[in-house]
């Protein structure tokens, strides 16, 4: 397994806990310079993933690769920021003082670049931490982290202590600023609306395995959701079916894109990510309680 380009490659990548596999078989390859919606429902894997490639997580079976070095778990890849949604700040310090602190401890900080992101989020310097809001606490753990100058950006469900709008302007200028920096970011959240439009590239996690990996636009291109009658049988064979369900508007039914000629009378769309990740949640749910 050899790829010094790929932020992280895995190979049979597992760990096993008492309570059993939280990851297994975990082949994957997530691209340079993507925004990668890493999805799945809790207990999933997900947070176990991030820990395997931060190193905090000792692999159980398989491989695992971060810019082609082995995580040793004394310490983060130099080319990598992880950022959890406890965000561990000291409320005590003050941003400047924080900001300092990430200028001692990181040998590739840039004070200059860290700095102009809090400005530009127009947090107060001098205020201390313990006095932010949750907006603000976010934009300064953001700007802890990217001011080590990382390639690779692993965020931990770091927006779900915020409200919707504080939500969706954090990581608007997230996206921005990892583009603009060519940062790839492995982004994990429950909130899938507000992936939409954002992430390029999608991992989802469903009973430890991986069930979904990809660009997103050619994955959606790859299925299709088909609109029906609320009566009445399905338009497929059940096998060949991801999902179904029933709505105010009638059944809508996903599918692989190949089998959706054979649906004659059914209205063909595009799905979105949001049908797309819950239909192959739904699907894997259903194979646990067969």
């Amino acid at each position: 397994m050899v790829d010094g380009q790929a932020p992280v490659l895995t190979e049979g990548l597992g760990k096993k806990y008492r309570r059993g596999w939280a990851l297994r078989d975990c082949t994957l390859r997530v691209p340079e310079n993507r925004v990668v919606a890493l999805v799945g429902p809790n207990g999933a894997g997900k947070s176990t993933l991030m820990g395997l490639v931060t190193g905090l997580v000792k692999p159980t079976a398989g491989e695992i690769a971060v810019f082609g070095d082995v995580p040793n778990g004394r310490g983060l890849h130099p080319a990598v920021a992880f950022l959890a949604q406890q965000k561990p700040l000291y409320p005590q310090f003050t941003v400047a003082e924080t900001l300092r602190f990430g200028q001692r401890t990181n040998p590739t900080w840039d004070q200059e670049y860290a700095e102009g992101l809090v400005r530009r989020a127009q947090v107060p310097l001098t205020a201390k931490v313990g006095t932010l809001s949750g907006g603000q606490r976010t934009r300064v753990a953001l700007a802890l982290a990217l001011g080590k100058r990382p390639r690779l950006l692993l965020l931990d469900e770091p927006l779900a202590d915020l409200d919707p709008l504080a939500r969706e302007s954090v990581l608007r200028n997230l996206v921005e600023e990892s583009r603009r920096q060519g940062i790839t970011v492995l982004l994990s959240s429950h909130v899938l609306a507000e992936l939409e439009g954002v992430c390029d590239h999608l991992v989802l996690l469903a009973n430890g395995q991986v069930r979904v990996a990809g660009d997103v636009d050619a994955l959606l291109d790859r299925h299709v959701l088909l609109v029906g009658p609320p009566e009445g049988p399905l338009p497929l064979p059940a096998s060949s079916v991801i999902d179904a369900r029933r709505t105010a508007e009638g059944q809508e039914v996903l599918v692989p894109a190949s089998l959706a000629g054979g649906a004659p009378g059914w209205r063909q769309l595009r799905p979105r990510l949001g049908h797309l990740a819950l239909g192959y949640m739904r699907d894997a749910s259903r194979e646990v309680a067969a």
